[in-house]
């Protein structure tokens, strides 16, 4: 039976890798593990967890994102200032039979949902 992958990191394109680890880590809770310059990774936020991590590429990803983070949060309203006063954005909001979230993005663009715990 072949070995099962385990999701180590989840890695996002940055045109300024410093600047967007600087916003995640604020935002996540969670310092710098490793810093490539280049290539940067969070510390996750618990033992075996996957980190958060960036990569720098020269031009943002076009259109709409096709990877992103889903965040659990308990206070929806606290995120979203939290998020703004870090320099992020509020996109969207979506509510499915009683599921709701809103699309935030960071600094760059990079979109992420926020969905209360439950």
């Amino acid at each position: 039976m072949p070995e099962t992958p385990i999701i180590g990191s989840i890695m996002i394109n940055a045109e300024d890798a410093q600047s967007l680890a600087g916003f995640w880590s604020r935002l996540l809770g969670v310092g710098i593990a490793v810093d490539h310059g280049t290539f940067i990774w969070l510390t996750p936020q618990r033992d075996g967890a996957a980190s958060v991590a960036f990569q720098q590429v020269p031009d943002p990803t076009p259109g709409r994102r096709r990877l992103h983070l889903d965040l659990h949060v308990d206070d929806m309203d606290a995120a979203v200032a939290r998020i703004l006063e870090l320099g992020g954005s509020h996109l969207e909001d979506h509510e499915i039979e009683g599921f709701a979230w809103k699309v935030m993005a960071d600094p760059e663009g990079n979109e992420f949902c926020i969905v209360t715990h439950g």
